[in-house]
């Protein structure tokens, strides 16, 4: 029988291929063959697939957890009294219940993503349909996450829709150990929330890869434009539309509707949160950013909805005030919701007439409307803040108190200190009444930076002053000059600049990657931000950011008058400052980590994630810093790289996560690898020593985020360099040298240049190395031990390789 042909397949393809509607489960092998593409050993990883990695990285870098109670009130059973060694009644213990109740944040994160995802996937297939070519810059790579995990090399968003099919179902898989009479080990839910945080970069980057392809954002720019960002960035004299949130589906069609009737000078519209960011990416192509200006973060929504400068508030998903409808409607502002996630009980007005809805808005019958019809909205939303602009005026809406009522307010503060308890930050709040009740602003001024707009403080003074709106008014002054300038989101790392930087990264002549991530929960305002980067920026560190932090590091400028984006190039070297975007865009730091194994190593990364692991955990130098962490999301985020072998530093928030995962240094035999080029076992030092952990202050990270770029595999040139910058950094920064520099020390050679001399005397005198210089080599390809044991096949071509 001669053999049939149907399209690209043959007959004898499908033998034994399972056949779903518009999929074909099963044939991925048969395409890896004919396009000559080697998978790896863990294609579409189910939840147990990569428990064995997951232990052992386990077993160096200990779950420590910091539980808020000794209790589990999960179920009907209980509550439980867990302290001690004592069980709950379904058998779980205080280790297990605290590690599930982490696998839970991060699996609620990675759902978020994937929802948003989803939720756009679906948008952008319905406008642009399942063919749409995938198209991301100069990359060969399109997606090197979803590569990575699943095998698949995507080329369509069609292609995506199955991806995120293999994430969604094993989320839910994941979701079903939460419940009560499931799992019980502790190490076991620390390996189901290292595999939550893995699908979590997935599903960013199926969300990033399809808008970037579809809306024409930048694709892998290493010059995209600026775009203004600040509270006084907005000229509140013009109707203003704000948006909310972190999916931009909705308001692309907003956008389109400004440019068609010709409102973009006759209106503002501004952003919080990804939304904002991801709106300010949208028809970039010609480098020119849109109409669209970013506001802020999350730390901004309270204070601009209360500042009355909205007339209309548009909300899609993620990272919204659960009680924007509520503060919005004080002050006759309508809130129009987007998305399904977010729906505050309002009335679907999807399939009404827009001139009914506009009636029933303006007129204040009722104060907002859920809209699931985006081209509808587009028309909506502007037309509806031209006309609630005029009504607002002419009703003569109060927002923030008059300036004459702020020392009456300021007087009736009995400074009970039930704010400053209340507060996340310990904000000496009582400290600015007094100096307000003297016609002093400026405590209040400096107040508006530190503060994160929680409320919380609100909820606690027993004199009910609304201290936000104090907050806000008081710093009006400088609220007008909160004006700065930020990178439009670039996406991607492109392969030119892989192949540049990856040799530099792997031997440690570029001391590192600085990732700064997160959210906007400081504990000290957002000049940290500026702080961390500028010092990693000045010592040719690649810093690279997104979200909420890309957002904060544009509001500070030097004596030029320059933000660092200003100042630094957009590109992937040393030096360099990128943002890659929006949440979604964490995918493209991972990503570039990923790419470096795959481009500069020629490694194999299609469904290989554990020999990917485990070279970025011993040769890539890259750290992340969630200063801000708030979110699940960032849990999940951070999860991920901890999996994928990249350390995590939080700031002294993210302790409340209630979960670290901290090597013991004192513990030599953890700490041995692989030499590829003999096969022989190595001792290396402790680097990193953590993969997940957080630090009280900016000044006690700086050395650690030098310490945590650290590899066994650095040369002696990486070495001296970035053990230079850990003794450097600790010192200038703790006043002391850091006491285990040391360890780092494999040769005369690895001292840092200016203080050779000096270092050597010490080690000679205090450490007794003199006789050890020989006895220390560098590692060329190192790798655990469970990797090399488990796929001896692997250590064959490291040597090969060496």
């Amino acid at each position: 029988m001669s053999e049939l042909t149907t399209g690209s397949f043959s007959i004898d393809d499908l033998e034994n291929v399972q056949i779903t509607i518009n999929n074909i489960v099963g044939a991925i092998e048969k395409e890896a063959e004919r396009s000559d593409v080697e998978l790896g050993p863990t294609v579409k990883p189910g939840v147990s697939t990569l428990r064995d990695w997951d232990h052992n990285i386990l077993d160096r870098y200990n779950p420590v957890y910091t539980p808020m109670c000794d209790q589990c009130c999960y179920c009907t059973f209980g509550p439980c009294d867990l302290s001690g060694n004592k069980e709950g009644a379904c058998g779980i213990d205080l280790a297990g219940h605290n590690a599930r109740e982490f696998m839970l944040r991060v699996i609620t994160g990675a759902a978020a993503h994937s929802g948003h995802g989803r939720h756009l996937l679906h948008h952008l297939i319905g406008l642009y349909g399942k063919d749409h070519p995938l198209d991301v810059g100069a990359t060969n790579i399109i997606a090197p996450n979803v590569q990575l995990v699943t095998g698949v090399q995507p080329k369509t968003l069609g292609d995506l829709d199955s991806v995120l099919s293999y994430v969604e179902e094993q989320l839910t898989q994941l979701l079903a150990a939460v419940h009560m009479g499931q799992e019980g080990a502790a190490i076991d839910f620390e390996s189901k929330a290292l595999h939550g945080g893995m699908l979590d970069h997935v599903g960013m980057e199926i969300s990033d890869i399809a808008q970037i392809s579809c809306l024409d954002f930048p694709k892998a720019d290493e010059e995209p434009p600026l775009s203004d960002i600040g509270m006084g960035c907005i000229d509140s004299s013009k109707p203003t539309l704000i948006v909310i949130g972190h999916n931009v589906a909705a308001i692309t069609d907003i956008i389109d509707y400004m440019d068609e009737k010709g409102l973009n000078d006759k209106m503002e519209i501004g952003g919080l949160c990804c939304t904002a960011l991801d709106m300010t990416r949208y028809k970039t192509g010609d480098r020119t950013a849109p109409n669209a200006k970013i506001v802020g973060t999350l730390a901004k929504e309270l204070k601009t909805i209360r500042s009355g400068i909205p007339d209309v508030i548009v909300v899609d998903e993620q990272c919204i005030r659960a009680d924007v409808l509520e503060e919005a409607s004080k002050l006759m502002i309508p809130v129009l919701t987007t998305n399904d996630k977010v729906m505050y009980g309002l009335k679907d007005r999807s399939n009404d007439d827009i001139e009914d809805i506009l009636e029933d808005l303006t007129t204040g019958k009722e104060k907002g409307a859920l809209m699931f019809d985006y081209e509808k909205l587009g028309e909506l939303a502007p037309r509806l803040t031209m006309m609630m602009s005029e009504i607002r005026k002419q009703k003569g809406i109060k927002a923030l108190p008059a300036e004459e009522d702020l020392k009456a307010i300021a007087d009736s503060c009995v400074h009970c200190g039930a704010c400053e308890i209340a507060c996340p930050d310990s904000l000496p709040i009582s400290e600015a009444f007094t100096r307000l009740s003297e016609g002093d602003l400026t405590k209040f001024e400096w107040l508006h930076d530190k503060c994160i707009a929680c409320g919380r403080c609100e909820y606690a003074c027993p004199k009910g002053i609304d201290i936000v709106n104090v907050i806000e008014k008081s710093s009006q002054r400088v609220i007008s000059e909160e004006v700065g300038k930020v990178r439009v989101g670039r996406g991607p790392i492109s392969d030119p600049e892989i192949r540049e930087e990856g040799v530099n990264l792997v031997l440690g002549t570029t001391p590192g990657i600085v990732a700064l991530v997160g959210c906007s929960n400081y504990p000290d305002g957002t000049k940290d931000l500026y702080k961390i980067a500028d010092e990693m920026l000045r010592r040719n560190y690649i810093v690279v950011v997104s979200g909420c932090s890309a957002m904060d590091l544009g509001m500070y400028k030097n004596e030029d008058g320059l933000t660092l984006y200003e100042q630094y190039p957009s590109r992937f070297r040393s030096g360099g400052l990128m943002n890659t975007g929006s949440c979604v865009s964490n995918s493209h730091i991972s990503g570039a980590v990923i790419k470096v194994a795959a481009i500069f190593a020629q490694k194999n990364i299609s469904g290989n994630f554990e020999e990917i692991a485990d070279y970025t955990l011993n040769r890539v130098g890259a750290v992340g810093v969630a200063w801000g962490a708030y979110s699940q999301k960032a849990a999940s985020i951070g999860t991920g790289c901890s999996r994928l072998g990249i350390p995590v530093i939080l700031g002294p928030h993210g302790s409340k996560y209630r979960r670290a995962l901290i090597a013991k240094p004192y513990e030599e035999e953890k700490w041995k690898v692989y030499d590829a080029r003999d096969g022989s076992e190595m001792k290396i030092p402790a680097a990193p020593e953590y993969l997940l952990t957080t630090a009280e202050t900016v000044e006690e990270m700086m050395p650690m985020l030098a310490k945590s770029c650290i590899r066994p595999s650095d040369n002696n040139m990486g070495r001296m360099i970035k053990l230079t910058h850990y003794i450097e950094l600790s010192q200038k920064y703790l006043g002391v040298m850091p006491e285990d520099w040391y360890k780092f020390v494999r040769t005369e050679t690895d001292l840092p240049l200016a203080k050779r001399e000096e270092l050597l005397k010490i080690l000679e005198a205090e450490h007794g190395w003199e006789i050890d210089w020989k006895r220390k080599k560098i590692l060329s390809g190192p790798a655990m031990k469970s990797d090399v044991s488990a796929q001896p096949t692997n250590l064959k071509r490291l040597c090969k390789e060496a």
